[in-house]
């Protein structure tokens, strides 16, 4: 069985990482991680193209285009590499907006692989960030890792995230990981923040049919993922290549919103329509399928491999985080 992800024992593995680089670590994900590693005794370093004078990681400035003093860090015995770069998606679906979603995941990514092939030693572990809207809308398929990619999937979601997978393959390094992340619950998240003040202010009703599947992790829960994807975890080995980052109950979008009213004590919602969201979505510059796709996902080698997921119901989660 796994550690429990909330146990901050520094002891580590023989043969694990001793430091940790993070690109495009300053996000509300890469923070928590950070924090994580340090807690356990791990030097973490996160590039950034936007140095936070108060933070108090460790952080170098890169461009995530061209190479610099920055491939230093790459660069020393026992380094392992988290690569979260990539613009968020929450923009509207132009095709412009979709080659810069495609192209701020790629080019980092193509540019880590290049700069870890002349490292004087490998990189000990790559976790490669992606998505399970990779599946796009995938309706009631059960999503695992087993599960083929839609040909050709919406170009937001599959058109962005293969491609992002496809630059980080191959890579030099000792294990890699493409971690395909579901919605990831915490309170600093921009998903469950949305999702809580369109609650709070009575419209926490379905969105469309209200059927689209809501695949969800807690952050607990994925950081003891992205632990284990490093090597830092006894008793719990990962084989390499594609780990769905997932709880094994997904929640439809009724459940999910119906979940919510109950937890900030909100009476209920009438539903959104689609053309409303569209519509919306339009105003406030976002994707309306962002509410109206979904995935359910599971992820089948974490099953095979006894991972107890320390939130693995809805309620326990909200429980937890919104208190």
């Amino acid at each position: 069985m796994s550690e429990s992800p909330r146990d901050t024992s520094p002891a580590t593995p023989t043969g694990s990482p001793r430091r940790v680089v993070i690109a495009g670590g300053s996000g509300a994900l890469g923070r928590r991680i950070c924090a994580d590693l340090v807690a356990r005794g791990i030097e973490v370093v996160v590039l950034t193209r936007s140095v936070d004078p108060v933070w108090s990681i460790r952080q170098v400035r890169w461009d995530g285009e061209t190479r610099g003093d920055w491939v230093r860090e790459l660069d020393a015995p026992g380094t392992a590499l988290i690569n979260l770069a990539g613009k968020l998606v929450d923009v509207r679906p132009t095709a412009a907006n979709i080659a810069e979603l495609r192209r701020s995941r790629v080019i980092p990514t193509r540019l880590l692989a290049d700069v870890a092939e002349g490292l004087a030693e490998p990189l000990t572990h790559w976790v490669q960030a992606s998505t399970t809207a990779i599946w796009s809308d995938a309706g009631d398929t059960w999503c695992t890792e087993e599960t083929p990619l839609p040909d050709p999937g919406l170009p937001q979601m599959t058109g962005v995230a293969a491609p992002w997978e496809e630059a980080a393959q191959g890579a030099r390094c000792g294990h890699q990981t493409i971690l395909r992340t579901s919605i990831v619950l915490d309170t600093g998240a921009p998903a469950l923040r949305t999702l809580s003040r369109l609650t709070r202010v009575g419209l926490g009703g379905r969105v469309g049919s209200g059927q689209q599947w809501f695949s969800w992790i807690h952050i607990d829960d994925w950081l003891a993922i992205a632990r284990a994807a490093l090597g830092l975890t006894p008793g719990l080995e990962l084989p390499d290549g594609v780990l769905v980052a997932a709880t094994d109950a997904p929640v439809r979008n009724a459940e999910l919103m119906a979940a919510l009213r109950r937890h900030l004590h909100r009476p209920a919602a009438p539903p959104t329509p689609t053309p409303l969201l569209r519509l919306g979505a339009v105003v406030l510059r976002s994707d309306p399928l962002l509410g109206l796709t979904g995935r359910r996902a599971r992820s089948q080698v974490l099953a095979d491999r006894d991972f107890r997921f320390a939130f693995g119901d809805l309620d326990s989660a909200l429980a937890d985080l919104i208190g």
